[in-house]
């Protein structure tokens, strides 16, 4: 049984990782390599959400951080390094990528704030109320059907303190390199994506008033993928 968890949780590894490599290196195709395309699209991402924060924030710290689908951890991992003195919770439903996100979080060279995971559905956490700074969703939403996404978005507002930050970043609708996909690759993707129709159609700004949020922001960090950053009031 233990062989058979560890085989699983090593082909999760695996999967979720092949599909990051391949996401950066398409988002950024003239970078070098894989590590210099992933310095670029999490650079910018990690950039948009500081400069947010400082622009509509009374106070820049930032002292709690949930990465809601945070999956094996990859998000988790470049916000704890971003921000290195808050406290960093990944939030998932699959207990195997929080197990290779543990795993490979205790590989690494120790934090003075270690991250911590936790197994809870992002539309009811059932976290305390106003208890973070910024709350980051990754990649996430093109994989929801929409009434997930509003949950999420609500869920969201809940519990960010008042002049916290939401930060989502995702494929871009308006994206000319993914309007321009031969219509055998789209439908490729599509069929990989049951709720990628649902994704583009939410109009994520309208989303994000309805749940109380100012200040909405959206910037193309890579050619195919958008940052929205939004603030709860003060």
């Amino acid at each position: 049984m233990h062989m058979m968890k560890g085989i699983l949780h090593g082909w999760q590894q695996q999967k979720s990782e092949a599909a990051t490599k391949s996401m950066v290196r398409r988002a950024i195709p003239t970078a070098s390599s894989v590590e210099e395309a992933t310095q670029i699209m999490r650079g910018n991402w990690l950039n948009a959400i500081e400069q947010h924060h400082l622009q509509h924030s009374q106070t820049s710290m930032i002292g709690d951080i949930l990465d809601i689908g945070c999956s094996v951890g990859v998000s988790s991992r470049f916000l704890a390094d971003k921000f290195p003195t808050a406290n960093v919770i990944g939030l998932d439903m699959s207990p195997y990528f929080l197990a290779v996100a543990q795993h490979k979080e205790k590989s690494g060279t120790p934090r003075k704030n270690p991250i911590k995971w936790i197994h809870a559905n992002g539309e009811d956490t059932g976290l305390p109320f106003k208890s973070f700074d910024l709350v980051s969703i990754s990649y996430v939403f093109h994989e929801c059907p929409a009434r997930a996404i509003v949950n999420v978005v609500k869920e969201a507002f809940r519990f960010l303190r008042p002049g916290g930050t939401f930060a989502m970043t995702d494929n871009s609708p308006k994206s000319k390199v993914l309007q321009e996909l031969s219509p055998v690759l789209f439908t490729l993707m599509k069929s990989t994506e049951p709720f990628l129709d649902e994704y583009y159609l939410t109009d994520m700004d309208e989303t994000l008033r309805e749940a109380g949020f100012v200040n909405i922001k959206s910037i193309l960090t890579d050619p195919r993928h958008v940052t929205l950053t939004a603030t709860v009031p003060q």
